[in-house]
């Protein structure tokens, strides 16, 4: 017998199954390498309609050229709308936008967030605040605002959320930014009672390591490569793995999930 010759990647992601056909799904943070794009793109090979938003319109406007030249799409552009999910104003015009362009939409993925490393004894309140701004309570005006949409038209609809296992687990210097995705996991949770009479569904997943070049402009390649010895499987998921779990949640396969955060993760205590 052979020993193994390193941690193996997946080849890519799988053909698209037309898990999301006629859907409308408006996903944030979608602009650069992270899940946000993967998302919009993994949403548009399962046969949905996107709307795009990003704080950053110079790479939102290249996303959605992106997401248009994608054989799926027919060619056509997806509406890309410029939002800082800490801004209430921008927030409702997004989810305005993409019910007037579409007639409604069906799904919202809230993936914006903001990571950072500081200890504790030396964290400022304002690092402390602009990490839970963006990351939780961006979460929290994405879900409300998009609740509305689903609570008016009275037909159902989704919402998944991006948290992490740190919102279970404890690492150093990630103090802001575990809180901030523990409250994100307790939102989920509790938005999912308030909407199931709606017939609205609430989840989240929660990556461990997600693989994308933003990480290095948080955390040295070093600390990278300890976290992904971590990893059963010797490596962290493409990002295209963790949105494949966001299509699978918003998805008619996920009809009876409610309430649950899906770890998305291959790590050991």
């Amino acid at each position: 017998m052979t020993g193994s010759t390193g941690p193996s990647r997946p080849t890519g992601p799988p053909a698209g199954h037309g898990l999301l056909d006629g859907k409308v799904v408006v996903v944030t943070a979608a602009a650069g390498t992270g899940i946000g794009f993967a998302t919009a793109t993994r949403c548009v090979e399962e046969g949905a309609t996107v709307v795009v938003s990003d704080a950053h319109e110079r790479r939102l406007g290249e996303a959605a050229d992106a997401l248009g030249d994608l054989p799926m799409s027919g060619g056509v552009r997806p509406l890309a709308v410029p939002c800082d999910v800490t801004d209430e104003g921008q927030v409702q015009r997004l989810y305005d936008a993409a019910a007037a362009e579409h007639g409604r939409f069906d799904v919202a993925v809230n993936n914006a967030g903001l990571g950072g490393q500081a200890a504790v004894v030396d964290m400022t309140d304002e690092q402390w605040s602009v990490v839970l701004d963006v990351t939780l309570t961006g979460t929290f005006r994405c879900t409300r605002a998009a609740l509305r949409h689903f609570y008016a038209r009275d037909r159902g609809g989704v919402i998944v959320n991006n948290a992490s296992v740190l919102g279970w687990r404890a690492q150093a210097l990630q103090a802001h930014y575990a809180a901030a995705k523990a409250g994100v996991m307790a939102l989920t949770r509790c938005s999912a009672v308030e909407a199931a009479p709606h017939g609205v569904r609430v989840n989240a997943v929660a990556p461990s390591l997600a693989v994308h070049p933003f990480l290095n402009r948080v955390m040295a390649d070093e600390e990278l490569a300890e976290l992904s010895r971590r990893e059963l499987l010797g490596r962290g998921a493409e990002v295209w793995e963790v949105a494949n779990v966001i299509v699978f949640l918003a998805s008619e396969y996920a009809t009876y999930l409610t309430g649950e955060v899906v770890s998305v993760s291959s790590q050991h205590p």
